[in-house]
Order: C-alpha cells, then structure tokens, then sequence
C-alpha cells in the first residue's frame, strides 16, 4: 500500500504533528487510518468517474482523498475552522474537491448541489459522521429530500442497527421507521474501533441508505403520522393504547381502543410488533377521526 495516503497511522501523526494539531471533544473528531477501509466505503456508496459526492466532516482528508480519486467532484462541508489550512495543504494535489466551512445543519445542501454540480450528475452523500450528532445530520438530510442516489455514512454500529432493524427487534424504534419512510437501509460493514485516531469507545458501522422515489406507505398527514410512531415507542414497555392515550389526553381509553379497532389493530401490542404499514394505517384512522 502506498504511504503517500492520508489514511495510514503515520501520514495522520506527521499531519497532525506539523499543525499541533489538537482533537476537539465536543466536536467528536476520530480520523479513520486505514486505507483499505475506505475503499471498501467507496465500493459500497457505489462512486464512480460519473458521481457528484458531499462529504460530511473531512478532517484531515483521508476520506476526501480516496473520494476525489474515484469521483468527478467532492464538495466537503467542515465546520472546524482549524482544519482549513490543514485541507488545503493535504489535498492541493485534488483539483476536484471544494471545501464549504460551514455546519451541515446550517447549510442549503439543495442550493450547494444546484451551484458545485452538473444538471442530472448522479449525487451520493459519503461521511464519517461525528457519533453525537449522527442522527440530527441524518434526519436533516432526509428530510430536506436532496436530490441524491444515495448516503453511505460510517457511524455507532449500535445507531447503524437502529436504522436497518426489523420489527420485533431490540433495536426498531421511531428513528427505523423515520428512516425507513424515505430510505432502503442496510448495515453493509462493521469497523472497528482500532482504526481510528483517537480510538472511539465503541465499533462503527458502515450504513448505506437508498433514497426512495415515493415513501413505501400512503399518509394523510406526514407530520402526524411521526407523531403518531414517536408517541408508540414513548415508552417501550407500555402497550401501544396506553402510549398512544398519552398523545391523545382528550380522549377516553374506549375511544382510543374504538379508533384502534376501526385500523384493525390491536391496543394490547407494543410499538415494536407493529410494521410501517401499520403504523400508516393507525395514523391515517385517528387523523381522519380528529380532523372530521
């Protein structure tokens, strides 16, 4: 393997070494020193020659680097004001790459697509995200309905797993299904904690999402029918009619379970056992009943 890559335990020390550099806690920095593991990410987002990429918190540009090999451009968003000199040392032999410092939270990514790529590219999102905010970034993305392919991210295995899960598992919540509604999720790697600088406390998991054209269920009102699957999961040991009672404190638990039966399902069952479907069922039933 070549040592020039950023992504090596040597070439990260001399980097880091050159610029003093100081990882910042609350900005949850761990620098992937692996090369392998990158093109793997690569493989998996499915970038090529043709493909437009965002990346979410480059660092010091190991990920970066193997992305502007592989694709047409790469647009980095930072939002480490320090790590800028350090970028443009790094990757000044990359003509293909642009880094945006700003917070990713903050941005119009719609409004950067529109201005860094060509009309119709094919766009992927590729990140190593920051564990503490992984799901804000995600939902964000997600909810601003990018016009992209996909988003292969690496995160907290234990998050990646809560987005992929199947009903009836430990792991499927509000957040699956929030995902799930615009995204086909898969878990398609597990990386260790050993590397990175600094070492995490806990293993990543590579989670690739497919954008969906249409949600895979028909809702009356999206916003309700998330209220409807955060309030289900409340808490996880109350039945669904008692959870589902606590959103709804206008109603008696016999008009609740009426409603409940109109969309044929169960008050007794916990959030868990119940599949998007369903959810979509239940949150259709009660929003035509509240708004008649």
């Amino acid at each position: 393997m070549s040592t020039k890559y950023i992504a090596t335990p040597s070439k990260t020390k001399e980097i880091l070494k050159k610029y003093a550099f100081a990882f910042k806690k609350s900005l949850g920095q761990n620098f992937i020193i692996d090369v392998n593991i990158l093109q793997n990410i690569l493989k998996h987002a499915d970038v090529n020659k043709e493909s437009g990429v965002i990346e979410i918190g480059p660092g010091i540009g190991a990920l970066t680097e193997q992305l502007a090999i592989h694709a047409d451009k790469v647009v980095a968003f930072e939002i480490d004001q320090r790590l800028l000199p350090i970028l443009e040392d790094t990757l000044e032999t990359y003509p293909n790459i642009e880094i945006i410092h700003q917070d990713i939270l903050e941005a119009d990514v719609t409004e950067v697509i529109r201005q860094q790529f060509k009309e119709n590219q094919p766009i992927h999102i590729v990140a190593n995200l920051p564990y503490y905010i992984t799901t804000p970034i995600l939902l964000k993305l997600l909810h601003d309905r990018l016009p992209v392919e996909s988003i292969t991210v690496m995160i907290q295995k234990e998050v990646a797993e809560r987005m992929a899960a199947e009903p009836n598992s430990k792991s499927y919540g509000s957040l699956t299904i929030a995902v799930q509604y615009y995204t086909n999720a898969e878990v398609v790697m597990t990386v260790p904690k050993t590397v990175f600088n600094p070492q995490p406390n806990v293993d990543s998991g590579i989670l690739k999402l497919e954008l969906r054209k249409e949600p895979p269920v028909h809702v009356a009102d999206e916003e309700f029918f998330f209220r409807i699957v955060k309030a289900s999961f409340a808490q996880r040991r109350k039945t669904l009619r008692n959870n589902i009672a606590n959103l709804f404190s206008d109603m008696n638990k016999t008009e609740i379970q009426e409603i409940m039966d109109r969309a044929g399902i169960d008050g007794e069952r916990r959030g868990e056992s119940l599949s998007m479907e369903e959810f979509a069922e239940l949150a259709n039933v009660f929003y035509k009943e509240i708004n008649e």
